[in-house]
This record gives structure tokens, sequence and C-alpha cells, in this order.
């Protein structure tokens, strides 16, 4: 089994050329599976697992071990498209017959509005970081291209300096497969940058450094962030994805094409951006109760 996952991710690497972030991913689920069948479905060693007896059943199985588990149904859902992929590589490769995750439903996924912030929310928060320090104006530069651009946290850490064009306020970025996109930015996030490079010292070919010069990493931005909401005393549960969250959601309210903003958020499907229409009505609903006499 082991053999066949190292293949699986080899082809997912070098003939898909699927991300990074999406290998490591798929890693993880398979090697949950096989954890599942080797400890608790079949009780045996790696050695002795055959492929071929992992069937519909035996997915569903482990299905119910991950709810068990208190895994929300998006990342069940993860899982099992790990594993339809998974077997459909072995399908072509000959080594099963069939694909048994096909036969197994994928679990409804929960239907949650993304949190976004308000204007006055991001003016705090971006007051926070210490501009008389170099690491502050650092962040306060991420922070402004963050929102300005829409843009993930493995997107922000993946910038190059030569990726960034300030003259004509643009950003080439690295989306999920790999996908390359433009993205625009606005002239709050330009002069930020513009004061972060003066302050800047690493030959790192990546725009966001550390303290040691390195390229900044998803987790010391996350860590930071949270630093951050709490100096400016926001509320729980807001993470650097809610500033993409409010960006998509700020240009939806002032008129902005949904098409567009698929574009700018570098969705593969517009049914992906539509839930921001779904926001925008809530915010409407609300809205009229605040303010019509008879609500």
């Amino acid at each position: 089994m082991k053999n066949e996952i190292r293949d699986f991710l080899d082809y997912l690497t070098y003939e898909r050329n699927v991300s990074v972030n999406t290998i490591a991913a798929y890693r993880d689920d398979l090697e949950s599976f096989v954890g599942f069948l080797c400890n608790e479905y079949f009780t045996m060693s790696r050695d002795q697992l055959d492929l071929r007896s992992a069937d519909h059943l035996a997915i569903r199985s482990y299905l119910a071990h991950l709810a068990r588990k208190k895994l929300s149904r998006a990342s069940s859902a993860r899982h099992l498209s790990a594993l339809r992929s998974f077997f459909k590589y072995l399908m072509r490769e000959g080594d099963v017959d069939a694909n048994p995750a096909r036969a197994v439903a994928t679990p409804r996924r929960e239907k949650h509005l993304p949190s976004v912030l308000q204007s006055s929310e991001i003016a705090s928060l971006f007051e926070v970081p210490d501009l008389s320090s170099p690491l502050g104006i650092r962040d306060r530069a991420w922070l402004e291209l963050l929102y300005a651009s829409g843009l993930r946290i493995s997107e922000l850490v993946g910038i190059d300096i030569d990726d960034i064009e300030l003259r004509a306020r643009l950003v080439k970025v690295r989306g999920k497969g790999s996908k390359e996109r433009i993205v625009p930015f606005g002239t709050k996030a330009e002069e930020a940058i513009r004061a972060y490079l003066e302050v800047r010292r690493s030959d790192e070919e990546a725009l966001f450094v550390n303290y040691r010069g390195q390229r900044i990493t998803v987790r010391s931005v996350r860590r930071l962030f949270s630093r951050y909401v709490r100096e400016a005393s926001l509320r729980a549960g807001i993470s650097p994805h809610t500033l993409r969250h409010s960006f998509a959601t700020h240009l939806l309210n002032a008129g902005a094409d949904l098409r567009a903003i698929q574009e700018l958020l570098g969705h593969a499907s517009l049914s992906t951006t539509q839930k921001y229409t779904h926001l925008a009505d809530w915010q409407l609903i609300e809205v009229y109760k605040k303010a019509h006499p008879r609500a």
C-alpha cells in the first residue's frame, strides 16, 4: 500500500502538476485511511493489506469513523475525494477492477455564511502593527495586501519580489493547482509595501521574509494575525481568510460583477463565488429588520 500511495503522489506531482499543499493533504488523507483499515477495519499489518479488499463498505465505515471523530462534513468530503482519485489512478494502472469510492455518496456539506469584517473593524486591525519596527511595517504591508487583493495565505507567502509591480499596482500569485493569475491592489497597499521595502533587509527572493531574512511561513502569518485580532479586540473566529471573504463581499456590495470577483479570487467554479450573494442577501435582511418600522 505504501508503494501505491507513493506512486500516486508522484503521478500527481509530475504528471498532473498538482500543488504542494494538495499533495500534502492527499498524503495525510490516504495515510489516515490505511491506518483505519489496518488498525480498526481489518486488524492487520500494512504488509498484509490487500487493496482489492477495500470495498465500498470499508469506505463507508471509514467515513463513519471520521464522523465519530467529530470531523466536519467538508473534511470528510475531502477525504472521500482523495480516495476517489486514488482508486481511479489504481484502475488506470490495472491494480484494481473498480473504484469503490464512487459507490459512496459524498457527505452533504453544512452551509455556513462566511464571516465578514466591517470597514471600521478592518481599520482597527490594520492600526495594531507597530510601525516603529521593521517587522511591524512588514505586517502592515501583508495585512493591506491580503485585503486589497483577496489572497489566500498560501498565495501571500508564495509571492516573490519579481511578482509585484508597484507602479501598476499588480501582483502575480500562484493559486490552487499552481494556476497563476494577476490581481490588482490599491494605493493603501502600495504605500504599505513601499514602506516595507525600504526597511526590508534580505537577499531572499520572497517578498515577505521573517526576522532571519527567510520566506515567512503560513503558520507565522496565522500566529501574527491571531495576535493582532486579540489586540484589536475583535470578535472571536476571525482568521486571515476572513479578509478574503471581506474583500469579495465588499466588492459585491459595491456593485462588482460576480464573474469578475470569481477571476480575482481564482475560483475555478462560479458556484464557489456565489456564496457571497447569499451573504449579501442576508445583510440586506438585517438592514431591513433594523430600519423598517414594521420589520
